[in-house]
C-alpha cells in the first residue's frame, strides 16, 4: 500500500533512496538545504518543500539522511524550520544516518515526548548497494513499528536487521563501520610493507583476495588499492567521523585502543589531503612506492 513519505537529506545516499522509494510507488515529499538538488525528484513526480517542517506536514512516514549530528539536529529539531514540531502523533521517524550514539538516544526521547514513533536504521552499503536495492537496515527501536515500515524499508535494501531497542541501530552501524576501517588501514599498512619487501603490489592484493582471512569488503578495499581507484563512495571525512562517534560511544566505560589508533590514521590522511577521498585512500600514508599519483606521503 503506498505511502505518504517525507525524504529530508538528498545527498548522494538520499537522493538515490528516495528515488527508489518513488519507484516502489509512494507519494514522496523532499526537502534538501541545497533546494537544486530536489529538482529530479520532482522531475519523477515528488513535492518539494522549503523546509523540513513543512516537508513532513502531510507524511505518514519521515526519513532523514544527512551528514552528522549537527544536520541531524537541526533538520529536526531547529526552532523554526524542524521537522519534529510538524509531525502529528503517530507519525514514524526513521533516521538512517550515522549519528553519535548520544545524539540517537536524545532524539529517540525527544521523539517519544512527541508522540512520534521512531526507528534508528542506518545502512550498510554505498551508491551502487542503493540503486541495486541491496542496502542492509540496522535498526534499533520498537519490533512492531519495524513490521509496520518493512515494506517501505524494502524499496533499498535487501536486508533488515532488528537489533532491538532504540539506540541499538546505531551503535551496531558504528561497530561495523570501525571494524571496516581496521581492516581497511591494516591492509594498506601491510601492503606497503610488502612493497618494500619486493612483492608486487598487485600480486599481494590479487592473493589477499583469494585468502580466508580477508572479509568480502576488505576484498573489494584490497582491489582498490592495487588499481589505484579512490573515487569516493565512502570518504576518509566520514570515516574519521564515524571512528570518532565510535570513540565516543565507549566512554567512559572502555577505550578502544584499536580504533583510537586508526582514526589516528585517518586523521593523517586528511590532514595530508586525502579526506574527500575512498576510505581506500589510507594507504596512501604509508608511502607506497607502487601507487600513482604522489611518492612522498609523510
Amino acid at each position: 500500500m503506498p505511502n505518504k513519505i517525507a525524504f529530508l537529506g538528498l545527498g548522494a545516499m538520499g537522493s538515490r533512496m528516495a528515488t527508489n522509494l518513488i519507484q516502489a510507488g509512494h507519494q514522496l515529499h523532499v526537502w534538501n538545504r541545497t533546494r537544486a538538488r530536489c529538482n529530479p525528484l520532482v522531475d519523477l513526480g515528488a513535492a518539494a518543500h522549503d523546509s523540513p517542517r513543512e516537508a513532513v506536514q502531510q507524511a505518514d512516514i519521515v526519513f532523514s539522511m544527512v551528514r552528522d549530528d549537527a544536520a541531524s539536529r537541526a533538520v529536526w529539531l531547529d526552532k523554526d524550520t524542524g521537522a519534529l514540531a510538524g509531525m502529528g502523533k503517530g507519525t514514524t521517524a526513521i533516521e538512517c544516518s550515522t549519528m553519535s550514539l548520544d545524539w540517537c538516544l536524545q532524539l529517540s526521547r525527544h521523539m517519544a515526548s512527541h508522540q512520534v514513533q521512531f526507528l534508528d536504521a542506518p545502512v550498510l552499503g554505498s551508491r551502487p548497494q542503493t540503486e541495486a536495492h541491496q542496502l542492509i537496515h540496522l535498526v534499533g527501536g520498537d519490533s512492531s513499528i519495524v513490521q509496520q515500515i518493512t515494506n517501505v524499508l524494502e524499496a533499498s535494501a535487501m536486508a533488515i536487521h532488528h537489533i532491538g531497542k532504540p539506540g541499538t541501530g546505531m551503535a551496531m552501524k558504528l561497530a561495523v563501520n570501525a571494524l571496516f576501517g581496521i581492516q581497511v588501514a591494516a591492509l594498506g599498512e601491510l601492503l606497503a610493507l610488502l612493497a618494500s619487501q619486493g612483492i608486487d603490489t598487485a600480486t599481494a592484493a590479487a592473493l589477499f583476495t583469494e585468502l580466508p582471512v580477508t572479509s568480502p569488503a576488505a576484498k573489494m578495499a584490497v582491489a582498490s588499492i592495487a588499481s589505484g581507484s579512490f573515487a569516493p563512495l565512502f570518504p576518509i571525512e566520514l570515516v574519521h567521523k564515524d571512528l570518532g562517534y565510535t570513540i565516543e560511544a565507549a566512554e567512559p566505560v572502555s577505550s578502544l585502543p584499536l580504533t583510537t589508533n586508526t582514526q589516528a590514521l585517518f586523521a593523517r590522511a586528511i590532514k595530508h589531503g586525502y579526506g574527500a577521498e575512498n576510505i581506500n585512500a589510507i594507504a596512501k600514508i604509508f608511502n607506497p612506492i607502487h601507487l600513482p599519483l604522489e611518492n612522498n606521503y609523510v
